[in-house]
This record gives structure tokens, sequence and C-alpha cells, in this order.
């Protein structure tokens, strides 16, 4: 729908500076790089999965104090400078998926499985609690292998 002066119509129900969400609510961030972008990806998921970005956000910090952050395409993505990205994550209807880029090389392998031979995912379901032992784990071992360059 457009306005008369030809411009699109906004949306009665979103405020003007609330992020859109995208297909599955994931939030629709502008392209950046450090934690700002990735603070309002954050603050802008939906229900329960805020909760999970944020533990999510935290466990990485804590085990990666020196990560790098941006968000593309529309995701949060961690890495080392110089290194390249190790691990990513989005927002799905019914849960919010990390992607570790070179998670076969992890042990053990994260169990989702991918098209892309190097990646593996885990998935975050609502009222599933994240095995942080195991996760920072997973986050440490990938922070230390040769990243991705996108």
């Amino acid at each position: 729908m457009k306005e008369p002066s030809g411009k699109p119509a906004k949306s009665a129900n979103k405020k003007p500076d609330e992020p859109v969400l995208l297909s599955g609510g994931n939030p629709q961030i502008a392209k950046g790089y450090g934690d700002e972008p990735v603070q309002a990806y954050i603050a802008a998921m939906p229900g329960w999965k805020r909760d999970i970005g944020q533990q999510i956000d935290a466990l990485i910090v804590r085990a990666v104090p020196q990560v790098s952050k941006a968000v593309k395409w529309n995701s949060p993505f961690y890495g080392i400078e110089g290194q390249g990205w190790f691990m990513s994550m989005h927002c799905f209807t019914k849960y919010v998926k990390v992607a570790f880029f070179r998670g076969a090389s992890l042990q053990p392998v994260p169990p989702g499985a991918s098209k892309q031979k190097d990646v593996r995912y885990l998935d975050i379901h609502e009222n599933e609690a994240i095995d942080e032992t195991q996760f920072t784990d997973w986050v440490t071992q990938a922070s230390r292998l040769p990243g991705e360059k996108m």
C-alpha cells in the first residue's frame, strides 16, 4: 500500500524505530560491525528468543574476550580480527539456529548437519536449556580454527 505521495505506507502496528521482523521472526538489522548492531539484533529478537540470544552472546564473549562482532545478512556473526568468522546465529519460527562454520572439526561434532561439508548447526528451541559447558567448549574450539572470509 502506498501513501498519496507514492511512498510506502507505514504500518500502524510498527513503532517508527522498531526493526522489521522477517519470516520466522528474524530481525531485519542493517549490516554493521561491532557490538552495537549485534546488541540491536538481540534486542529485536522476539519473545523467548531474546533470552537465548543474550545467553549465546554472553557465552561467546566469556569464552573469547577478543571476539569481533558484526551483523551481516540479518544475522549476528562472531569472529577473530584478521582470521575470519567462526559462527553466527539466526532466528527461525520455532528455534534459534547457531551455525559453526567449521563445525565438522569440533569435538564432539554439533548435532545439526548441513549441505555444506564443514558447517554444523545447533538448534535451540523454546524451553530448551543450553548446555553451557559444551557450548563454551565448541565456541573456544571454533575460535581457534581458520575462520570464513565473508
